[in-house]
This record gives structure tokens, sequence and C-alpha cells, in this order.
């Protein structure tokens, strides 16, 4: 039977998978060359159908391990066989039956792309998320596998690459990813790697980027109101200034239709700086101050989720470092277990034999320890995902309330413009009235009768 550890396909959906029929029980996705069998221990083993037969990796269980992460149906399990070897080994040996640990992954991670249940998305739109690629442990047959009793050494999926202490898919092996939010350029989709930071040495990751977009937005809603603020201050002015205006007694003394049309204009500049005072009065409240009550606890929010994803972020390195530590002590003890081996081949004694035993638990549990890293690992990062994702689609939403909130606000601004305008307009209705009214006939005879000196014209003197 041989049993291969599936890859990890990712970001990507699985193909068509169909359930094992020897086990009704075991219900995982499978593509079609693979079949599922339990065995007597209730342990799942993967077998590839084309290729069963041509290698054959004992399966007699020792010691396992296996784990569930909190993702629904990502599993990753390690079964430890340790088969017996051949006396044909160790020609100078009388009983000798050792066994040392084979790693067989079963398989290595099986994925499937359904939804976290915690995860809740407020946009209307489907998702069909993918999960990152969480860290996996690949094998490889020792070159001299069927002569060599050692196990091979589990190494880091080549097909992913890291970056910051996150994994990503490798795009030499690995197909272009489907986006969460297509055509739509979500933020969920575009800001998951980090970037190098133009003002120092360092980094600024992806989250921080859009942070900083929406610390910019609120910025630039404050300057907005700023702007409004002045605006109102000159129409203060300008109304203070027309009320002052139109009290000045300059050319009071104008008579006649043309002194009742000055007169009336002078009022109307009393009536345009009542509508401007108003006008700006409401500037203030519709528009000024919407903008600045505008979500007043914005920053301790934005403060709020950079704490989260920065914790998240944090957790993700550390327990990466633990992987690589993990991962060079497997290197280690497999170093020590390969020593005694060659020692034991050079001569056999008990005192070899028991430190082969001690080397060979040694390997096992520091193979156990590297599986229980990668497992948090993967757990962080899956975490991580999900948060990041929550998030990133939370500050598109904020993002686009606050643009709408502004576009509506504006558009409020300019309806009392409009709206000044008229009434500006109504106060000079009067004054062109009276100015159409303007006769210099009748300014004329009523200025004669009520100034006149006589009507008598005077004579030439007659001898």
């Amino acid at each position: 039977m041989n049993l291969i550890g599936l890859k990890c396909a990712c970001f990507y959906p699985p193909p068509h998978c169909v359930s094992s029929p020897q086990s009704s029980i075991c219900r995982r996705s499978l593509c079609p060359i693979w079949q599922c069998y339990m065995s007597p221990q209730g342990r799942r083993y993967y077998v590839n159908t084309t290729s069963n037969g041509k290698r054959q990796w004992n399966a007699t269980s020792v010691n396992t391990w296996s784990t569930s992460y909190n993702v629904p149906n990502l599993i990753i399990c390690c079964a430890l066989s340790f088969p017996t070897l051949s006396r044909s080994l160790f020609p100078h040996s009388r009983s000798l039956s050792l066994s040392f640990p084979t790693l067989v992954l079963s398989p290595t991670l099986s994925l499937s792309l359904s939804p976290h249940p915690s995860l809740s998305l407020s946009p209307p739109t489907p998702l069909s998320l993918s999960l990152p690629p969480p860290l996996s442990l690949s094998l490889s047959p020792h070159p001299s596998f069927s002569l060599s009793p050692h196990p091979p050494l589990p190494s880091l999926s080549l097909s992913l690459t890291q970056i910051n202490c996150v994994t990503f898919p490798s795009l030499a092996c690995m197909p272009e990813q489907q986006l969460l939010k297509p055509n739509e350029w979500s933020y969920c989709d575009f800001f998951w790697t980090d970037k190098k930071d133009p003002q120092s040495n360092g980094c600024i990751t992806g989250f921080e980027v859009l942070l900083q977009k929406q610390l910019k937005g609120k910025q630039m809603q404050k300057e907005m109101a700023e702007f409004i603020r002045e605006r109102i201050k000159i129409e203060e002015e300008y109304a203070k200034n027309l009320s002052k205006l139109s009290q000045i007694p300059l050319a009071s003394q104008e008579e006649g239709t043309l002194g009742e049309a000055w007169a009336q204009l002078k009022r109307s500049l009393a009536d345009e700086a009542e509508v401007h005072l108003k006008f700006s009065s409401k500037l203030q409240s519709e528009v000024e101050k919407p903008f600045l009550a505008f979500r007043e606890n914005f920053k301790k929010d934005m403060k709020r989720f950079d704490h989260h994803i920065a914790d998240l972020r944090k957790q993700l390195v550390g327990r990466y470092a633990a992987v690589e530590k993990a991962h060079k002590a497997l290197a280690d003890r497999q170093k020590e277990l390969d020593l005694k081996t060659q020692q034991l081949e050079i001569k056999l004694s008990n005192k070899i034999e028991e430190d082969i035993k001690k080397a060979r638990r040694k390997s096992t549990q520091a193979g156990d320890d590297l599986m229980r890293c990668v497992d948090l690992y993967n757990q962080s990062q899956s975490k991580w995902f999900e948060e990041m994702v929550t998030t990133s689609l939370e500050l598109e939403r904020l993002e686009v309330e606050r643009v709408e909130m502004i576009r509506q606000h504006l558009c409020q601004y300019t309806t009392l413009r409009h709206e000044t305008d008229m009434f500006n307009q109504s106060t000079m209705e009067p004054v062109d009235q009276l100015l159409q009214c303007v006769d210099p006939a009748k300014d004329r005879e009523r200025w004669v009768r009520e100034n006149m000196t006589g009507e008598i014209r005077p004579v030439d003197i007659e001898i």
C-alpha cells in the first residue's frame, strides 16, 4: 500500500472529490485517484491508487500524533511507524531486532475551503473564502530508503515562500489565485503582503496601509470642516458689513421716484444681510457640525483594530520562530540517530543499542514537537487571515460610509447656497420695481411745485 501525504492546495479549491467506499465513517474530500482506509487503531490512511505497489512503506504504528485545527476540515496528521530492520543490514549481529521511526504524513494537509463559522461579513456580496496556505511538512523518501534504517527528515514545503513570517504560495508552483471579491478592488484582496516604508528602512504591513488611509480620510474630513468654518466667518462678516452699510445716511436727501428707489435699495441691504446671516447659521448646523461629530471615537476604534491585528501578527512571528527552532532540533536529533546507527554498523554492543533507542525516542519527540509547532502556527495564521478579511471589509465599509456622508453634506451646502441666491433675488425685486417707476418728468414736476419761486417772467423796459 503506497501511503503518500497529500499536498496542500493552499488558497485554491480542491478538485472534485469522492468518499472512500471502504469507510463510511471517513467522509473526507479526496481527489479521484485517492482512497481512504481505516487502520485497526482507527487511523485514516490515504492511498494513491495509480501508484499503488510501486513503493512499499510499512505502517506498523508505534507512536502517533495528530491534531485538528480550529478551522473546519483542516487536519494535519502524522503517524510514526517503525519498520523492523533486516538482519542482512548488520551481518555481524546475532539476534538483532531493532526498529527506527519513519514519518508518514496522512495526509500532510487536507484543506476544505468553506468559510469559518465565526467569520461574519457585512457586505451582501457572497464571498468564497480561501484560507492562507498553511505551513506544511513534506517528506521525500531517502535516496537509499530500502537500505537505510533512519527516517527521511521532514522539510518545510518548497511550494511556499515566507515573507516576514507569513507563508505564501510560490508563484512558480501555483496558478493565479481567485480573488475573494472579483471586479470590486476590495481591501480584502490587495493588502496581504508587507511593503517597504519609504520613510525608513523597515517594512509596513498591508493592514497599516489601510489604517493610514482611514486616518488620512479622518484628517481630510477635519480640514473640510475647517474650510466650512472659514466660509461661515466670511458670511457672518459679510452680513455684518451689509447691515452696517445699510444704515449709512449717504444720498439720503435724494428726492422723487429716484429717491424712493434709492431708499429701497438701502433697505434691501439689511434684508440681504439677514439672508446671509441665516445662511451662515445653517452652514454651521447642517454642514460643519456633522463633519465634526461624525465618528468622534474614530481614532479609538482604529487603535483597537490596530492593536488586535498587531497582536495576532506578533503571535504569528513567535510561532514561526518556534517552527524554525523545532525544525532545527529535529535535524539535530536525526544527526545523532544517524551517528549512533553508523556506530552500530561498525561495532555491535548493548550500550550502542540502548543509545539508539534513546536517540530514536528523542527524534520521535522532536518530530512531535515540530508537528505541534506547525499546527500552532497554522492555527495562528488562519486566525490572522480571518481577522484580516473581517477587519479590512469593515474598514472598506467605513470608508464608503465616510465618502457618502461628505457627499451628502456638500450637496446640502450647494442647496443652501442656491436658497441664499433665491432670497437675495427676492430682496432685489422691490428695488427693480421702483427703478422701473423712476420718471424724471414727475420728479421735475414735484420738485418744481415744492420749490418754485414764481411763474411771472421778467419783461423789457419801455420808454
